[in-house]
């Protein structure tokens, strides 16, 4: 049997078409994800407090249960396409928005021409851009909702990035003051803005993941001399009779 092939770093302009087909004929009638769903899912999955193996996400991108495939061989190749874009997500969460290369943004409709106005104006649901990235991240996070709570405890700037994409995800602005007030609508120029910071933080996200990670040194005191040893101090006396008298 021939060893699996090397999923690739990053997925080219063709593959992510492959996988953005593949995704609309046996995900998103299954309620599944899109393209754009699943690059938040797994972004989000990709600065998680914890690892969540593709055991346990692979069938959540399909709705729940992974499709019959026609052969061994196409079952390959999705997974190839999905691990690549696995790949593509971690290696994302390395850069802040200065240093991302352009083959690593995240993949997200943009309309080409939003400034339309009169009856070439865009319609309102056509502007609801960053909606379905939203939706796929908060999805990965349901996965470790606990430890993400956590977080969001411990750490107000992880909840403000939450309410951000929240916006995104609700297409609201809900008033701290009274939440029970109807939101405010985000405007595409508003989404735009979150959009253009979400590589920040995700970075954010990543570095913080990597610190909680890291194993801390105990921070180690000497040991404190027995009373009739000499004096560290260099008295020449017994440590009774000096520094440890008082």
């Amino acid at each position: 049997m021939s060893a699996s092939p090397t999923p690739p770093s990053h997925l080219d302009d063709q593959q992510i078409e492959r996988l953005s087909d593949l995704l609309d004929r046996r995900a998103v009638p299954f309620k599944g994800f899109n393209l754009e769903a699943l690059d938040g899912f797994l972004s989000a999955l990709a600065v998680s407090p914890s690892q969540v193996p593709p055991s346990e996400w692979e069938p959540v991108v399909w709705g729940g249960k992974a499709p019959r495939w026609d052969s061994p061989e196409e079952a390959a190749q999705v997974q190839q396409l999905l691990l690549g874009h696995w790949n593509m997500c971690t290696a994302r969460v390395r850069h802040d928005g200065d240093s991302l290369p352009d083959h690593l943004a995240p993949l997200m409709w943009l309309p080409e021409d939003p400034e339309l106005t009169g009856e070439d104006a865009l319609r309102e649901d056509e502007l609801d851009v960053g909606g379905d990235w939203a939706l796929g991240f908060f999805t990965a996070v349901e996965l470790r909702e606990a430890e993400w709570d956590q977080w969001l405890d411990d750490n107000d700037w992880i909840e403000e990035l939450f309410d951000y994409l929240d916006r995104l995800a609700s297409g609201e602005t809900i008033n701290p003051d009274d939440p029970t007030a109807e939101g405010t609508p985000v405007s595409y120029r508003e989404r735009l803005e979150i959009i253009s910071g979400i590589p920040s933080m995700l970075a954010d996200l990543n570095h913080h993941r990597v610190d909680a990670l890291t194993p801390r040194e105990p921070v180690r005191r000497d040991a404190a001399p027995g009373r009739n040893d000499l004096c560290s101090c260099g008295s020449g006396r017994k440590y009774k009779k000096c520094c440890g008298a008082n």
